[in-house]
């Protein structure tokens, strides 16, 4: 980006004698100011660090699709008209697993909420407890 940073050399007389900058007025419409999450008018800002850069890279169309439709959904169960969305950002992330890691156990644990059949049923009970006993040991 040619233009966007200046140096600028400092004498140490410079620094003597008081400063003459004018302070500018905040522009609430400058999309680099720090304002969270939600801007002013409600929109998304998509250049905020709080959602750790998932709004660029190859699955960023996708979560921008499914983080606005959560965000500006109106049903009763917020998000529910979302699931179409979500479901492709995951199929997105699934494709670049060195850049989305699943959480350690997340996949474990989905067999174990669906298990085969019920002798299955009560195996992965008991590996549930065992391994909640291990961790609070």
């Amino acid at each position: 980006m040619p233009g966007k940073d200046r140096i600028i050399f400092v004498t140490k007389e410079d620094h003597e004698t008081p400063s003459n900058a004018e302070l500018v007025a905040d522009d609430p419409n400058d999309p680099y100011e720090e304002h969270g999450l939600i801007l002013p008018n409600g929109d998304i800002n998509w250049n905020c660090p709080c959602l750790g850069g998932m709004a660029s890279g190859p699955c960023g169309e996708q979560f921008k699709a499914a983080f606005s439709c959560f965000h500006y959904s109106k049903e009763d169960v917020k998000g529910s008209d979302c699931v179409g969305q979500f479901r492709a950002m995951q199929e997105c992330m699934q494709r670049y697993p060195d850049l989305y890691p699943q959480e350690e156990g997340e996949e474990e644990e989905e067999e174990e909420e669906r298990p085969a059949d019920p002798s299955q049923e009560a195996a992965a009970s008991e590996a549930s407890a065992a391994k909640e006993a291990a961790a609070s040991s």
